[in-house]
């Protein structure tokens, strides 16, 4: 399960953050694309084990699903995919490889109390 390891890093990196800013963080926000190959639910339930007995225990990861989107060569446009098993354009049927969003996984921002 490799959101224990991406949770106990957005522990790290809060932590250290919230150092800086001498805040207490109240929740995580994370932006995470359908084929980041993460487990929403996974990570959630990660970043509370990794956050137990630190500074973070009892804050929030608040998360961001992004879904897929590519650039249909044929319409010019971007285009948001109706399943991740077809990489078409979902308007003409155009078989697509440029995917533009939904590879994401970015801590966005802190929520801190000071």
């Amino acid at each position: 399960m490799h959101e224990l390891s991406i949770a106990l890093s957005l522990v790290d990196l809060a932590q250290e953050e919230a150092g800086r800013h001498a805040g207490r963080v109240c929740a995580v926000h994370l932006r995470v694309g359908a084929l980041a190959g993460v487990v929403p639910a996974a990570l959630v339930a990660s970043y509370e084990m990794a956050s137990f007995q630190t500074p973070l225990e009892g804050s929030r990861l608040v998360i961001e699903e992004v879904p897929v989107v590519v650039f249909c060569p044929c319409c010019q446009a971007q285009r948001p995919l109706d399943s991740v098993q077809s990489f078409s354009c979902p308007e003409c049927g155009t078989p697509t490889p440029q995917v533009d969003h939904g590879r994401e996984l970015e801590l966005v921002a802190l929520e801190m109390e000071t």
